[in-house]
C-alpha cells in the first residue's frame, strides 16, 4: 500500500469529519484525532489554523493531491476571471480523476487515479492515463471495451453510496459519461462541509 493510499485511513479522524461520507469511514466509530493526545480537549484554533484545516480538508477530497499541484490550481483560479472560489471548484471538478470518481466508475477518488494510471479510462475515444487531464464541457468519458467488466467498476456503479451529480450525464449500460457543464460550488454533493474561500485565503496570505 502506497503511503499516499494509507493516508486517507487517517485522514478522516485527523480532518474531524467524515470527509467522503463513507459508512466505513473510521470516523464514524473514533471521532477524534488519531494519537495518544487524540481526545485531548484542544483550544479554539487560530484564522492560520482555520485556513489550514480547509485547504487540507480539500485537498486529502480530490485525492490528497500533492501540495504543488493543488497550488497550481489555486493559481489557475485567480488567474480566470469571475469568482476565485467558483473558479477553484470548477477546476478540480474539471479533473479527470474527479470526473470518473463523480460518474460511480471508481468507488474512492484514489481507486479512480488508478484507473486511469493503468489505461482503463478513454476521452472521446482516446485513452488519457493521467488523472489530471481537465476535461471540457460535452466531453465524454469512458471504460475501454476490454475493462468493463471488471469487478470492481461494476460494484461501484452499483453501489449506494452516493449518486451521479446531474451535471454528468450517465449511460450506466454502456459505461459512458458525458461532462455536460463545469458546475458551481452549491451543485457539487459533498458529503462535508467545504469552504473554499478559506482555500483562498489560506494561499493568498
Amino acid at each position: 500500500m502506497t503511503k499516499r493510499l494509507a493516508s486517507k485511513h487517517k485522514a478522516d479522524r485527523r480532518l474531524k469529519t467524515n470527509l467522503w461520507g463513507r459508512p466505513k469511514s473510521p470516523f464514524n466509530s473514533r471521532n477524534y484525532p488519531p494519537g495518544q493526545h487524540g481526545k485531548a480537549k484542544k483550544g479554539k484554533p487560530s484564522d492560520f489554523g482555520t485556513q489550514l484545516e480547509a485547504k487540507q480538508k480539500m485537498k486529502f477530497y480530490y485525492g490528497n493531491m500533492n501540495e504543488r499541484q493543488f497550488r497550481n490550481i489555486y493559481l489557475k483560479a485567480i488567474q480566470k476571471r469571475g469568482n476565485t472560489s467558483e473558479n477553484l471548484i470548477g477546476f478540480l471538478e474539471s479533473r479527470l480523476d474527479t470526473i470518473v470518481y463523480r460518474a460511480k466508475f471508481a468507488i474512492t477518488v484514489f481507486a479512480s487515479r488508478q484507473l486511469i494510471n493503468h489505461g482503463h479510462v478513454r476521452v472521446n475515444g482516446k485513452k488519457v492515463n493521467i488523472p489530471s487531464f481537465m476535461v471540457k464541457p460535452e466531453d465524454t468519458i469512458e471504460i475501454r471495451d476490454k475493462s468493463k467488466e471488471l469487478t470492481s467498476i461494476a460494484g461501484a456503479i452499483v453501489t449506494k453510496e452516493r449518486e451521479v451529480p446531474e451535471y454528468i450525464q450517465m449511460d450506466v449500460k454502456s459505461k459512458k459519461a458525458k461532462f455536460v457543464r463545469i458546475p458551481k460550488f452549491s451543485d457539487v454533493p459533498f458529503p462535508t462541509i467545504m469552504e473554499p474561500n478559506l482555500v483562498i485565503e489560506y494561499y493568498s496570505r
